[in-house]
């Protein structure tokens, strides 16, 4: 009786998180639909139509054709990878004091760094924009990556995954005479590679998908990024959502691509597993 109530409990919460999925991903499904529809199609018919009768590409290619997607492409990746890059890299050093060294104030420290976590982008947007135009960094890069070279959630994520690392590593490698940059980049590093790349794919959705901050600072339209080129398109063929909604696919596609090779690196660390006793 309890096995068959236990089977019949597992088969209720796989249709109930089958639905969820569904009801998650039908506005994908139906920006795909809509962007494999042919024009002849209606696409406010009644009763809607989900799969496309005459599915084509075209709309793809003419929107390839139509705006400089290529170089709108290359714009996304080059601001993408780099603020991922230098993401890590100044979230985990300045999360690697707070976690594992001791010094006065590195509470007090850490408080008020995840305090800032609370206060919405758009209180401190105009102050990083006037700051951004001292520093001669309008039109560039290196503007759009400026206000995403650290982040609070980044630097609070990596210092609890330091915390986790054993200190018995810790205590050998400074017997093995590690300096602390030595054992911050040999040891503790490799050591929580999963919270690592969970940072990255986050810092990576929210640097690709970013449309506010590089629409301020970017007025030279070669350095324009997806989002921007997709609400330029999204302007210019106002009258034809097959090519927005192809549009759309081309700049969400990277991130979807990018989630399905990483997912299998986000476990659990698994540090303690060669220490005994």
């Amino acid at each position: 009786m309890n096995i068959q109530k236990s089977k019949t409990q597992t088969l209720i919460i796989y249709l109930v998180l089958t639905l969820i999925a569904i009801l998650t991903l039908f506005p994908l499904l139906w920006l795909i639909s809509t962007s494999l529809k042919s024009p002849t199609e209606n696409l406010l018919q009644t009763p809607p139509q989900l799969l496309p009768t005459q599915p084509t590409l075209n709309n793809f290619s003419r929107v390839w054709e139509s705006l400089p997607f290529g170089k709108y492409l290359y714009n996304s990746i080059i601001v993408s990878v780099l603020t991922v890059g230098l993401n890590l890299f100044f979230c985990s050093l300045a999360a690697y004091p707070l976690a594992r060294l001791s010094f006065v104030g590195k509470n007090v420290i850490f408080i008020a760094i995840v305090s800032t976590i609370m206060i919405p982008f758009q209180i401190v947007m105009i102050p990083l924009y006037i700051l951004t135009v001292n520093l001669g960094l309008t039109n560039s890069y290196l503007g759009m990556i400026f206000p995403s070279i650290a982040s609070a959630f980044g630097i609070f994520l990596l210092r609890q995954a330091f915390m986790g690392v054993p200190k018995e590593i810790e205590e050998a490698a400074r017997m093995d005479g590690s300096s602390e940059l030595g054992l911050w980049w040999f040891i503790m590093l490799p050591a929580i590679k999963p919270a690592l790349i969970t940072l990255a794919i986050f810092v990576f959705i929210g640097a690709w998908s970013d449309f506010l901050w590089p629409l301020i600072v970017i007025q030279d339209e070669s350095l324009y990024t997806l989002p921007l080129g997709v609400a330029k398109l999204a302007g210019t063929f106002s009258l034809d959502w097959r090519l927005v909604a192809a549009g759309s696919v081309i700049s969400i596609a990277p991130v979807l691509i990018l989630f399905l090779f990483v997912q299998r690196f986000i476990v659990p660390t698994d540090t303690g597993s060669g220490v005994k006793g």
